[in-house]
């Protein structure tokens, strides 16, 4: 269940109470709205309608203010209205009755049928939006209208349906009602703040490496997803990039802004800048921009140049069946874990989000594409991989694919093990090779010594590194057209 505490949604709309629509996405598929709304209200108890609401909005989030006048407000009761009209929801409230249908031919006249709406076929919106339709189709499991015209029944429209005028109690947007009481009269412009779903954000980075070389030259993107049911136009918009907490009863704490810096430099165009917000990152478009219903918006939000981006080559050759389980019981018991190789040699590269690499910018999680010239200048797609939210100085480690002529190979040599006395002894051989006809490559051979907690490495012909308290590291330099083996010894006891 996702959750966001209230007081981050007070905060956020706290953040600009000015007269303008502005947003708050998070990259969690939901958005804060604040807008603005003229209230002429007089002392006593109001009625208020607003009727431009999301079709998503969620009821109890709702907060209406008073930010300058003073007025004193309170609010009696609130309605949410999600079932704006359409075809459907009008068929629905004629159930019973006879309507006019709009029948059009080719080679004949258009004409005017009487018809009795026996069934609508109605039914709300799978997602509980305040979208509705009705469906004509052959599934068994589809509710079809049924129509009596001229006394027979047929399951579709005669043709075009024409309604009598609608009722007062139908909308044609989303709608706030509010009874209002004020303490004395007053007209002024209230915030209204909310939270809302079918709205949503997601980074996107694209790396440029040349023919040869590790610089690369990065640029990120926002992509922002309206899919609320409601234009927003010339909005305020903000980005929250972090894993926050999300559920229906929420609890406040007191969340607080620090300063913020900018993603480029302030001498060139407007630019999205960042800041510290509570445990998260706020991310601010520079200029207002309109947000269309059903509209995908993109909007670069960093761009860096001879960034350093390390190429590491991996072979961790151990094929490892993920249903046994990684207790060290089940491993050490089974004889056969890690006699599967793999032959795979694994593409990395490693960058460090740093202000000496030319980052050292807090990036929000999302897909990372590479691309790198050819002998052209042509672009060519070499791979991509997910990053997580990365802070600053964090190092980044992605995987592109696998190389082609690089090449790995392991296998067992001795297995011997005494369970009275409680040790195992095992010994490998790995074998890597380097099948490029004119670059010097170092693999990393990476190796996981998961049976006991207690272990240690014997007649090993190549150096290693520990590089935690179960994995160790060949670093093996191979030239051009050569193979290289490793052997070793583990010994487990516990």
């Amino acid at each position: 269940m996702k959750i966001i505490p209230s007081a981050l949604l007070l905060t956020a709309c706290l953040l600009q109470a000015r007269a303008e629509t502005s947003l708050t996405i998070y990259n969690q598929k939901f958005g804060v709205v604040r807008d603005s709304m003229p209230l002429d209200l007089k002392q006593g108890v109001n009625q208020v309608r607003f009727a431009d609401t999301t079709a998503h909005l969620e009821p109890d989030s709702v907060i209406l203010r008073d930010p300058k006048s003073g007025v004193k407000l309170s609010i009696l009761e609130q309605n949410y209205r999600a079932d704006p009209v359409s075809p459907g929801l009008l068929l629905d409230l004629n159930e019973g009755k006879e309507i006019e249908f709009f029948v059009k031919e080719s080679n004949k006249p258009d004409r005017i049928v009487t018809g009795k709406v026996i069934r609508s076929g109605y039914v709300a919106h799978p997602d509980n939006s305040s979208q509705s339709y009705f469906i004509t189709g052959e599934d068994r499991h589809i509710v079809n209208p049924v129509i009596e015209v001229e006394g027979r029944l047929q399951f579709s429209l005669p043709g075009e349906p024409r309604f009598p005028a609608l009722g007062d109690d139908t909308i044609l947007k989303p709608t706030l009602d509010w009874r209002i009481h004020a303490d004395k009269a007053a007209k002024f412009d209230a915030e209204l703040c909310y939270v809302t779903s079918g709205m949503s954000w997601e980074a996107d980075y694209n790396v440029v490496s040349p023919e040869k070389g590790e610089l690369i030259d990065l640029t990120g993107w926002v992509t922002i997803v309206n899919q609320t049911g409601k234009t927003f136009k010339d909005a305020k918009l903000q980005l929250i990039a972090g894993d926050v907490a999300k559920l229906s009863h929420q609890t406040r704490s007191d969340p607080y802004a620090a300063g913020g810096m900018a993603f480029a430099d302030s001498s060139g165009p407007p630019r999205v800048t960042e800041k510290a917000f509570d445990e998260f990152h706020l991310y601010s478009l520079p200029l207002p921009s309109t947000l269309h219903d059903r509209e995908t918006k993109q909007v670069e939000f960093v761009r860096a140049a001879g960034v350093k981006a390390q190429r590491l080559f991996i072979y961790d050759g151990v094929a490892i069946d993920r249903d046994r389980g990684s207790r060290m019981e089940n491993i050490r018991n089974d004889e056969s874990y890690g006699t599967q190789s793999n032959p795979k040699v694994w593409i990395m590269r490693e960058i460090k989000n740093s202000s000496d690499n030319h980052l050292g910018l807090p990036l929000p999680k999302g897909k990372v594409r590479f691309y790198r010239q050819d002998s052209d200048g042509r672009l060519q797609f070499v791979g991509e991989d997910m990053i997580d939210h990365t802070a600053r100085d964090e190092t980044l480690r992605l995987y592109t694919g696998n190389a082609f002529d690089l090449v790995g190979e392991r296998k067992r040599i001795t297995y011997k093990t005494d369970s009275s006395n409680h040790w195992i002894d095992e010994s490998f051989e790995i074998k890597v090779r380097n099948r490029k006809q004119d670059e010097a490559v170092e693999i990393r051979v990476v190796e996981h010594l998961y049976r006991a907690t207690n272990w240690e490495i014997r007649d090993s012909n190549n150096t290693h590194l520990k590089t935690d308290a179960q994995t160790i590291e060949f670093r093996i330099p191979l030239k051009a057209g050569e193979e290289r083996t490793i052997t070793y010894t583990a010994h487990y006891s516990w």
